[in-house]
């Protein structure tokens, strides 16, 4: 557990540091969506499309990994959506509400998962990452795109949909990797080289982009469609990924590369969307502080208890 948290606790300064240099304006609002929309198109998916490139998956359970989140994700976006009558019938939620609350509770960091993986499982954690990315990254777009528009903005058709998820630039760079990987010759090694220098200022950029987003003061007045997620991202997802890996016979290390990935708190760049169709941007970005706040206590807890099945 110590040595878990050590890992976790240069991410924790980088968040911070982020968080305190938006608190005194040492850089502007423009100058955070700069950077934030560099991110977005450059550097967030050069460090997919060169990770997933590079991976090393040799050695690794990938068919029962798969076969647990390809299960894993579809219950989860069935418990959240199945709580949507209930919701509704109690006033408890609101419509708009309710797309942020699916969003925060099915998204996952991945760029923390990286940095966290970087520290505690090298090399093996990143080539995990990294295949996480190339396979979720597509039903989770999918699926957030299509809740936020049908619960947020009721005028978006499937046309508006697939052009979302088709444009979205993680999407391309996982898909990329993917088929990249299936050529019968290696990246350009000069390119190469200049996309890994991007994907480790990406790194940085995105744990200080993180600390920048949170939204310490709208944490006030907790309600359930804060509570919600929450539980839902840092303990039901990671324990039901860890619950049906275990049923599928994945053991070792892979466990921990599994529930790391569960375990980690919602995404920012789903801010952007709630923003951006009429959703609620700042539920989510209460949210997303809340759950990272609190990540630093619930990933060592749940990777301590996956580490107790490691033998398994």
């Amino acid at each position: 557990m110590q040595a878990t948290f050590e890992s976790l606790l240069p991410i924790f300064l980088l968040i911070l540091s982020g968080h305190i240099m938006c608190r005194v304006k040492l850089i502007d609002a423009e100058g955070w969506e700069g950077i934030n929309q560099l991110g977005y198109w450059l550097f967030y998916p050069a460090l997919i499309f060169v990770t997933i490139v590079n991976a090393d998956f040799s050695g690794l359970e990938l068919d029962a990994m798969m076969l647990a989140l390809a299960v894993t994700l579809p219950l989860v976006f069935a418990l959240v959506l199945g709580l949507w009558p209930l919701l509704r019938r109690t006033g408890l939620v609101r419509r708009e509400e309710f797309s942020s609350v699916f969003q925060t509770s099915v998204r996952w960091n991945a760029f923390m998962a990286l940095a966290i993986a970087q520290k505690l499982f090298p090399p093996a954690g990143m080539a995990v990452i990294a295949l996480m990315m190339a396979v979720i990254i597509l039903p989770i777009n999918l699926m957030t795109v299509f809740v936020v528009t049908r619960f947020a903005n009721r005028s978006a058709d499937w046309t508006t949909i697939i052009r979302r998820i088709l444009t979205n630039p993680m999407v391309i760079a996982a898909a990329g990797g993917v088929l990249w990987r299936a050529l019968p010759f290696p990246l350009y090694a000069p390119v190469e080289k200049s996309l890994d220098l991007i994907g480790q200022a990406a790194l940085g950029l995105g744990l200080v982009g993180i600390g920048a987003g949170l939204r310490l003061g709208s944490l006030v007045e907790p309600r359930l469609a804060i509570l919600i997620p929450v539980v839902v991202k840092l303990i039901v997802f990671p324990a039901l990924l860890l619950a049906v890996a275990l049923a599928f016979g994945v053991t070792g290390e892979a466990l921990l590369f599994l529930v790391l990935c569960g375990a980690v708190p919602t995404a920012l760049n789903g801010y952007v969307l709630a923003r951006q169709m009429g959703g609620d941007a700042e539920l989510y970005a209460t949210v997303t502080t809340l759950q990272t706040l609190l990540s630093f206590a619930t990933i060592p807890a749940m990777l301590a208890i996956a580490a107790q099945f490691v033998g398994g």
